[in-house]
């Protein structure tokens, strides 16, 4: 799937919604810096450029309560089968578990 946002785009938009999430819940920079134990540098440097490391992330989306879904939205997809011939199908097309050597 082709996807029109940049990465960085992408970045800036879950740090505003991380922000928006935030103020939702009544909470200052400060107050979230200690709740999640990222630095409040980090965390400003998160909402003005959404630069953050994975971790950090993390203990942020934890200490905001979304941390579950998170994890939840990087699940792979369920196969939903119309027949009985996707089913078989399916079962000749097995995914592979390694990734191709370069």
């Amino acid at each position: 799937m082709v996807s029109l946002i940049t990465s960085i785009k992408a970045q800036k938009i879950v740090a505003q919604n991380m922000r928006a999430l935030r103020l939702e819940k009544g909470l200052t920079q400060t107050g979230l810096s200690e709740r999640s134990g990222v630095s409040l540098s980090s965390l400003r440097k998160f909402e003005q450029k959404g630069v953050l490391s994975l971790e950090s992330f993390f203990k942020l989306a934890m200490a905001l309560g979304c941390l579950e879904k998170l994890i939840e939205a990087t699940k792979p997809l369920e196969n939903n089968f119309s027949s009985i011939d996707d089913v078989l199908k399916s079962k000749e097309d097995k995914k592979r578990k390694r990734g191709w050597r370069k």
